[in-house]
């Protein structure tokens, strides 16, 4: 309904050109709200106070005039003006009920689906010489309910797992692998299991060693150059690491398949064609033998220049240089209008000044958008990053044991009778999605603190209490099967249907402002407030023993469609439903 006020204030504006009102090559930002006090209806907008000094006339006559110029409109019952110019529209309840029908028979649940956009995701990006970690939940969940949006809004989305599959760190174990072979023999051979411990002992010797930190620098340039015995042995590792990150994915339920790897190395063979092009384009400066770029923008507090380093002075290439590369990539073959990057906020320096080259470069179209969506941490109870008792990274696969297992225990407490079966499959999904939920639920910038025991709770905005307030709702159907509702209408009546009606209307207005801003707390909060808007409709408004048929009719329909946009919101979440708990 609100995309409906919009489009009629748009003609209003066209009509006000028309009449020479404001220029005729005015463009108005049209802000159309949801009011918070019912009794002021139920949309509003600022428009006559924003026209105020483009039509040299006061708020209040301006308002008056944009209602009399305003299209006839069966949605909107009453229009009034409020205060210094606002102008409240109170929507039509029949109009709201035919809307909510439509939705019920609609695979998008009545939303209008925005223009679609070619949408370049880059999200999750573990570095494969090691296991997952807990630092990589955020960019891997927040990225996946995301790009789910944005693909079922229409847009045409690419997803980008730009892993960190080059690099320092792999010149590292190249190195110590030579060193394994050459006192074990080729035979020695790296498992799963070991990677971790592989990797440590790896970076001690890397520390410990100048003569072995040297030749791991060695090998690096020896892999960056497509040395045949270096990628051999790289392989080795991006295979055992990538198999072990798509285990991770598949639990988690996240879409990221092996089709979406497109790592740093995808990039080798452009990095040394981006130096050539900022040379050629008179950016590249020297200091202290490596290449790089100032930017005027960019300084430190003491107002020295902040460098972005392209090439090492060893001939090694950096993160900015595959950035570039990757952006260029992004530009020219898959046609990007927007590129999203799930990146950690201490990051935001790096991407401000390579997005600022890159346009720079002319890497990139002028109107492609490039959006360094940050995430804050995950911290424990004493505020620092998430770790083990003992002070190590926590694995990935150890924090989903030990959701799991808790969440085993919890639904066993509720359900002692319940079948070994059905209580394990209950608890995986109770287990991931309170995981999920408690992350995407907070304000994608902040940090936020970790609790098993609040994530896990059935009351406040958490999985279980979502995944309960699903199966209450779906569990009216198991009571009404023989209730044919085919030719039935919604009627609204009561206040609480309306106020359910209402929210179940915002649905897709909540879907474009999360895959605007790139948050999925939104959605989050918005599922919370359509259990709670249900939960007071269902207290009030007897469904099964309504006063009538069509009264149990109309009240089944508001059912039968928040169930739908509850199990819809929460699988663009990434997050499964259950039929019963």
């Amino acid at each position: 309904m609100k995309s409906h006020i919009e489009s009629l204030l748009e003609q209003t504006i066209e009509s006000f050109k028309n009449q020479g009102i404001v220029p005729a090559d005015f463009q108005a930002r049209i802000q159309v709200d949801r009011t918070k006090d019912k009794s002021h209806g139920d949309l509003a907008t600022n428009l006559a106070m924003m026209l105020t000094k483009v039509a040299g006339k006061n708020p209040r006559e301006l308002a008056q005039l944009i209602i009399d110029n305003l299209p006839a409109s069966s949605h909107v019952a009453k229009v009034e003006i409020a205060g210094p110019g606002f102008i409240n529209f109170f929507i039509d309840d029949n109009a709201l009920a035919t809307q909510l029908e439509q939705a019920l028979n609609d695979e998008h649940l009545g939303i209008i689906l925005p223009q679609a956009q070619t949408i370049v995701v880059d999200y999750s990006s573990p570095n494969l010489a090691k296991e997952m970690h807990v630092g990589h939940l955020r960019s891997t969940i927040i990225g996946d309910s995301v790009v789910r949006a944005l693909e079922f809004l229409g847009h045409k989305v690419i997803r980008q797992n730009h892993v960190g599959d080059w690099g320092t760190q792999f010149g590292m174990l190249l190195a110590y692998m030579e060193e394994l072979r050459a006192a074990n023999g080729e035979q020695a051979q790296l498992e799963l299991s070991d990677l971790e411990t592989f990797y440590r002992a790896a970076k001690l010797r890397f520390d410990e060693s100048t003569e072995f930190a040297t030749r791991a620098r060695q090998l690096v340039v020896a892999l960056q150059s497509g040395d045949e015995y270096c990628n051999k042995l790289w392989q080795e590792f991006n295979d055992i690491s990538l198999s072990h990150c798509h285990d991770v994915y598949e639990r988690l339920g996240v879409s990221l398949t092996r089709a979406d790897v497109h790592g740093e190395s995808a990039y080798n063979a452009d990095l040394e064609q981006v130096v050539k092009d900022l040379d050629a384009k008179g950016l590249l400066s020297e200091s202290n033998g490596a290449k790089v770029v100032f930017q005027e923008a960019f300084r430190t507090k003491e107002g020295e220049p902040l460098p972005v380093i392209i090439q090492k002075a060893d001939g090694g290439y950096l993160y900015a240089t595959s950035d570039l590369a990757a952006m260029r990539y992004r530009s020219k073959v898959l046609k990007a209008d927007r590129v999203l990057y799930f990146v950690d906020l201490r990051q935001a320096l790096h991407f401000q000044q390579v997005f600022s080259l890159a346009k720079l470069a002319k890497f990139v179209r002028k109107d492609m958008q490039l959006e360094h969506t940050g995430f804050g941490t995950m911290n424990g109870d004493d505020g620092r990053p998430f770790k083990t008792r003992t002070g190590g990274v926590v694995k990935l696969v150890d924090l989903l044991d030990e959701a799991n297992n808790r969440a085993l225990e919890l639904v066993r407490s509720k359900n002692p009778d319940m079948d070994e079966t059905t209580l394990t499959e209950i608890a995986r999904v109770v287990g991931i999605s309170s995981v999920k939920y408690a992350d995407l639920s907070k304000n994608r910038t902040s940090d936020y603190i970790f609790s098993f025991e609040q994530m896990l709770s059935f009351e406040g905005n958490t999985a279980p209490y979502l995944l309960y307030a699903y199966t209450r709702v779906a569990g009216i159907f198991k009571r009404a099967e023989d209730i044919d509702l085919t030719d039935a209408k919604i009627v609204l009546d009561h206040d609480k249907e309306k106020e359910l009606a209402t929210k179940l209307a915002q649905f897709g207005e909540t879907l474009y402002k999360m895959t605007d801003k790139a948050q999925p707390n939104m959605l989050c909060n918005y599922l919370y407030e359509l259990a709670g808007a249900f939960s007071s409709f269902y207290e009030a408004c007897p469904v099964l023993a309504a006063d009538t048929p069509a009264q149990q009719s109309s009240r089944l329909l508001l059912a039968k469609l928040t169930a739908n946009t509850l199990n819809k919101g929460l699988s663009l979440l990434g997050i499964e439903t259950l039929e019963r708990m």
